[in-house]
């Protein structure tokens, strides 16, 4: 946002309090996926860490002070908060703007049982000087099983805690990541953790599980107590500063609020990078050309960087609800997964009541690469008879989908009718 708008040479004012970048570049998406590339290069901890650090130095520049002030950006380093509607004040120096643009984040979740310094998060799991022999994970969700097979991969005997395991993901794509992940020695414990205590962490049916370290990816909540919102007349819930579907905050029309720190009505909040940039236009449309832009409600695309990987977009079979059906087709029928000998893993597309796609999901090597069609086809609307009459090249794991979605044509084409009027033709000279 900053960027478009100081290059269509509007004033612009960005106050960071912690790193550039913030915590995906720094802590999150980026570390997280070169710790994982480096683990099945064979890397070992000493060797993980330096290349989490050689590809988050070699991104930084691209939100860097100096870029931003290249281009005219005030950069203000320090913490923020209100003292007015649409005046904030910087550590001291006052700052009045006509439209100001919330984009604080978010921070993990740390269960209340956890002593300060017996845990590590996602921000602070990449100070570690030595791989921990055996690391607890408490969470279910994708950075749990990313950090669990990262680490075990790097040897680590892991066990992850939680009462749930990938539940928002649809349960015949989930199984095969958790399998995966079982095969590598990742142990699940189906409980709630309830206490720690010298090195365990104690479930709620009395099990101790000892550990080194232990990780929590439990969640993540948005603490927006020191922005002083109630002097601009807004308010936040640990899911997030309230917005309309515009992402306008509730109760101060000068004010947006977008990545992590919005909740938007009727949508909900998403913690994804890629949301918050789709969010970030949004507000560009809607502030610098005064366009009516809204977010979809539609579930954004969401990718697990496991190995196979899980990416979705839309709904799934659960949430279409009564009437929808599924098309699947495993990658044990697609010749490229045969070739390379890989055959774990499917392409599922999810049919609504009308027979239009309304969500898409894929387990297996690359799926986060092959996701962006069937999202671009739910965004405009495609028709299956569109996926299932794409011409690909042959042999790629793309074409199971286009399989997929043929199977549906197929169930007409080779109906009693038709082939009555096939016959019929055949008589023809």
């Amino acid at each position: 946002m900053a960027y478009a708008a100081a290059r269509l040479g509007l004033r612009v004012v960005l106050v960071e309090r912690g790193p550039m970048g913030g915590e995906c570049l720094n802590t999150g998406c980026v570390p997280s996926k070169a710790l994982l590339a480096a683990a099945r290069r064979g890397a070992d901890w000493e060797g993980a860490r330096a290349a989490v650090v050689r590809a988050v130095a070699t991104i930084a520049p691209v939100d860097s002070v100096a870029r931003y002030e290249g281009l005219g950006v005030t950069v203000l380093p320090g913490s923020a908060s209100f003292v007015g509607r649409r005046v904030l004040e910087v550590d001291g120096r006052r700052v009045w703007a006509r439209r100001i643009v919330l984009a604080t984040g978010s921070r993990p979740f740390v269960p209340g049982f956890l002593a300060p310094g017996s845990y590590v998060t996602n921000e602070t799991v990449w100070d570690l000087k030595r791989r921990p022999d055996r690391l607890v994970i408490l969470g279910g969700g994708p950075m749990a099983m990313e950090m669990a097979e990262a680490f075990a991969t790097l040897g680590a005997m892991v066990t992850v805690v939680g009462p749930t395991f990938l539940a928002r993901e649809d349960a015949e794509l989930a199984a095969p990541v958790l399998a995966a992940l079982r095969g590598r020695g990742v142990v699940f414990l189906e409980h709630k953790a309830v206490a720690a205590r010298d090195g365990l962490v104690v479930l709620e049916d009395g099990t101790e599980v000892l550990g080194d370290c232990v990780l929590v990816a439990a969640g993540r909540v948005v603490e927006a107590g020191d922005l002083n919102l109630a002097a601009a007349g807004m308010a936040a819930r640990p899911q997030g500063i309230r917005t309309d579907s515009g992402l306008r905050a509730v109760g101060n029309r000068h004010v947006y609020v977008v990545g992590d720190a919005a909740d938007p009505a009727g949508i909900g909040a998403y913690r994804f990078t890629h949301v918050a940039g789709a969010q970030a236009g949004v507000v560009v449309r809607r502030i610098l050309f005064r366009l009516p832009a809204r977010m979809s409600a539609a579930p954004p695309v969401r990718v697990t960087y496991t190995s196979p990987e899980l990416a979705q977009v839309g709904m799934t079979l659960a949430q279409a609800g009564d009437g929808a059906r599924a098309l699947t087709w495993p990658f044990a029928e697609n010749d490229r997964a045969v070739a390379e000998g890989d055959t774990a893993g499917l392409v599922k597309l999810v049919i609504g009541r009308k027979g239009r796609l309304v969500g898409a999901g894929i387990v297996g090597p690359a799926a986060g690469e092959m996701i962006g069609l069937y999202a671009l086809a739910l965004a405009e609307g495609t028709k299956l008879s569109a996926l299932a009459g794409l011409v690909l090249p042959y042999p790629t794991r793309s074409e199971a989908g286009k399989r997929a979605a043929g199977a549906s044509l197929a169930e007409r084409l080779f109906a009693p009718g038709v082939r009555r009027l096939v016959k019929c033709l055949a008589r023809l000279p």
